[in-house]
């Protein structure tokens, strides 16, 4: 039915018109409420089918009880085809399946051997913020932390300064989480890291399924992402990206369990252990099935529309948004190539703007003095012309 209804659409460039006839019915149970959402960079808006597709995980566990494992199994190396489609990744067992991108975090911090120095940023999100902070309270890591520049944007010659030959790792955000940034020049962190013998890890969460992404490309060592936001996924459908170079048995992870032994249902324990072939080993115990399953409708929406489609239609969603708003003088960031998928009204009240337009019918979010709205493909004209009239009602009420 997805595939169908994209096809539908044509292969030109997305239009609301299209989307509305054909992608729109796919989404009729969140499109039921009575409210403009405006809240998909936070938690994505899912697809009809995402609860028939947790159905038939489940059916698989009813009917089939302990056979269920052979359709899991499946489904879990289809998650990891589509993500490494979605991200350029050079082969599927590149990509490791993960709960959150946290986790991924912690997988790569523990296959250093030793405490390593980690350069990041100030604007990292608060999980893999609030876990290097954890591994340096427990002398794991030395942090050196990069700031953002006066207009509150950071810059990879700031990360590049940063870098020497201490240090082991750094992490950085393609796009960062509260102002939508876009991080121009990672190629060249990449190989100036590279540089000093440090590795890269690339959070992916805000790019993945709203702009297009190639890991190969860039040459990351790492990169974690999810499901959550614009993938459409829910909860716990998250993954770790391994370059391939990493892959050949040398490098390995404290963080790991029977399902990164060679052949696990063969139930071996040699004295030395026995990792899988390839991104394999870089799995860990018995997996969650279900978030495989509910990440499915997304997953196939994103592949099928495709992240240049998305973006273009994305860009030109901001763009009537920040028009609108403009009408009122609200001034916006959005609707440009160095951000992402949502626009930024400054306020030093975001937090309570983003309450009263809630209680208004229009679900954004704040983060700290960023209000954020991000449209999807369902969004209409209307919507956004409607959130900017009662945004600027509620800027008013506040002043």
């Amino acid at each position: 039915m997805i595939k169908a209804a994209v096809h539908a659409l044509g292969p030109g460039p997305l239009t609301e018109a299209s989307l509305q006839e054909h992608i729109r019915p796919l989404f009729s149970r969140t499109l039921a409420r009575a409210e403009i959402y405006l809240a998909n960079h936070s938690l994505g808006r899912p697809l009809d089918r995402t609860a028939q597709d947790v159905q038939e995980a489940l059916g698989y566990w009813y009917q089939d009880l302990n056979g269920a494992w052979d359709p899991w199994i499946e489904a879990i190396t289809a998650y990891r085809t589509r993500i490494a489609h979605l991200i350029h990744a050079p082969r599927p067992d590149c990509v490791v399946p993960k709960t959150s991108a946290g986790q991924g975090l912690r997988a790569v911090l523990n296959t250093f051997d030793r405490p390593i120095r980690v350069v990041t940023t100030r604007g990292e999100f608060d999980s893999l913020d609030f876990i290097l902070k954890v591994y340096q309270q427990h002398d794991r890591v030395e942090l050196a932390y990069v700031e953002p520049d006066a207009e509150g944007r950071f810059q990879v010659d700031d990360l590049l300064a940063a870098i020497d030959d201490r240090t082991g790792l750094v992490v950085v955000s393609a796009v960062m989480f509260t102002s939508g940034q876009v991080v121009t020049g990672l190629d060249r962190l990449v190989k100036g890291a590279h540089a000093h013998g440090a590795k890269v890890l690339v959070d992916l969460y805000h790019a993945v399924g709203a702009l297009p992404v190639d890991v190969a490309a860039l040459d990351a060592d790492f990169a974690v992402g999810g499901c959550y936001k614009y993938l459409r996924g829910g909860t716990g459908a998250c993954y770790l990206y391994v370059h391939p170079r990493h892959l050949d048995g040398q490098l390995t992870t404290l963080d790991t369990g029977w399902f990164a032994k060679r052949e696990p249902f063969a139930y071996q324990r040699p004295e030395v252990p026995q990792f899988g072939e390839g991104g394999d080993a870089f799995l860990e115990s018995t997996p969650a099935i279900l978030p495989i399953y509910q990440a499915k409708a997304g997953l196939e929406l994103a592949c099928e529309l495709g992240p240049s489609r998305i973006r273009t239609y994305s860009l030109h969603q901001q763009s009537i948004l920040i028009g609108a708003l403009a009408e009122h003088g609200i001034e916006a960031i959005g609707a440009r190539e160095d951000q992402g998928a949502f626009v930024v009204v400054s306020h030093p009240r975001a937090v309570e703007l983003a309450k009263r337009l809630m209680a208004r019918g229009v679900n954004t979010d704040a983060r700290h003095a960023s209000l954020r709205l991000c449209p999807d493909v369902v969004t209409t004209t209307e919507d956004l012309r409607t959130a900017a009239d009662r945004l600027a009602d509620t800027i008013r009420a506040l002043a």
